[in-house]
């Protein structure tokens, strides 16, 4: 079976000029919805990828429809993929029920497993040179050492219960308790 897929970003669009591709394609059932494609949720599309079946189709008039990124129209592709679901683009015109589409696909898979480790080497690269330049990295302490031996102070009096002493500090128990340890 051919399960359609049509996305518009704002309410002012229309889904027509995709509905009545995906319908002249064979698609026998055409989800809609309205949505940016940098949501990650999307519930009539998680409902056409729900509805689909070992052997089935999800198709799509563009592949920006399906996903904002490349990584993210990968996983989804991959997903489908796993569960013997083929995919197809029209603009584009990849089908991965074919030899020729599944390439296409493993060179987009190529090239993001790429663009995420160049990224990877950059931020590790400068978190490097900012150690280098002597920056402090990560988060903030939530406590100054003023703070710590305030809370240091009012926990031997012991007149103060450790909630009320967080509470006071403008933290939680647990951040208390590890600052104290």
């Amino acid at each position: 079976m051919r399960v359609g897929y049509a996305r518009v970003s704002t309410s002012e669009q229309e889904t027509h000029l995709q509905t009545d591709a995906l319908e002249a394609d064979g698609c026998e059932k055409v989800y809609q919805e309205t949505a940016s494609g940098a949501q990650r949720d999307r519930p009539e599309l998680m409902k056409a990828i729900e509805f689909l079946r070992s052997g089935d189709v999800l198709v799509v008039w563009k592949l920006d429809r399906l996903a904002r990124s490349l990584r993210q129209l990968i996983e989804t592709v991959e997903d489908l993929q796993e569960r013997d679901i083929g995919f197809v683009s029209l603009t584009e015109g990849i089908d991965t029920t074919s030899a020729g589409g599944k390439l296409i696909f493993h060179i987009f898979g190529a090239l993001a497993e790429f663009e995420r480790e160049m990224i990877r080497e950059r931020t590790v690269a400068g978190l490097k040179s900012a150690k280098a330049r002597g920056r402090t990295l990560g988060r903030p302490p939530a406590l100054s050492e003023t703070q710590i031996k305030m809370a240091r102070t009012m926990k031997a009096e012991g007149s103060l219960s450790s909630s009320e002493i967080a509470q006071q500090l403008g933290v939680s128990r647990a951040t208390l308790y590890r600052v104290l340890s």
